[in-house]
């Protein structure tokens, strides 16, 4: 990729020039671990939602009939604070493991944007690993 600035064109990511079979053979690998790291995210997000869910914050009318279980016991305590906070900190973390799987996902997608067979295939092969060994995860509770 060059961009011209001036008289002189500028070459990005040229300390990724490939120039031997190692390290050809060594950049299919990293984007390979990328690929399964980007399916792994993709099964953190799915079960951080099923905890956010679980943790949803009450409807009003189920906190109507909290509260007058409440007055009815004269206890003051209000469960509903503790869901709130787990809720917000399964968000946060649900948030922070999408900005983790997005960004993945365009290094996979600038791997396979250099039009290199042998590192097309390495994406393929690491999403199709990945799928296999993270989408199991999902059924363990």
């Amino acid at each position: 990729m060059h961009f011209i600035f001036s008289d002189e064109a500028v070459l990005l990511f040229d300390f990724w020039r490939v120039h031997s079979p190692t390290g050809m053979a060594l950049s299919v690998l990293v984007v390979l671990l990328l690929a399964v790291l980007y399916e792994g995210t993709k099964v953190a997000k799915a079960k951080l939602l099923h905890k956010t869910l679980e943790n949803l914050p009450n409807t009003t009318s189920q906190q109507l009939i909290l509260e007058s279980d409440q007055d009815s016991t004269g206890s003051r305590s209000t469960p509903a604070d503790g869901h709130r906070l787990r809720w917000f900190l399964c968000y946060f973390g649900q948030s922070l493991v999408h900005v983790i799987q997005v960004v993945l996902g365009y290094f996979v997608m600038l791997a396979i944007m250099s039009y290199n067979t042998w590192i097309f295939l390495g994406a393929i092969v690491g999403l199709g690993v990945g799928y296999y060994l993270a989408y199991p995860l999902l059924s363990m509770t």
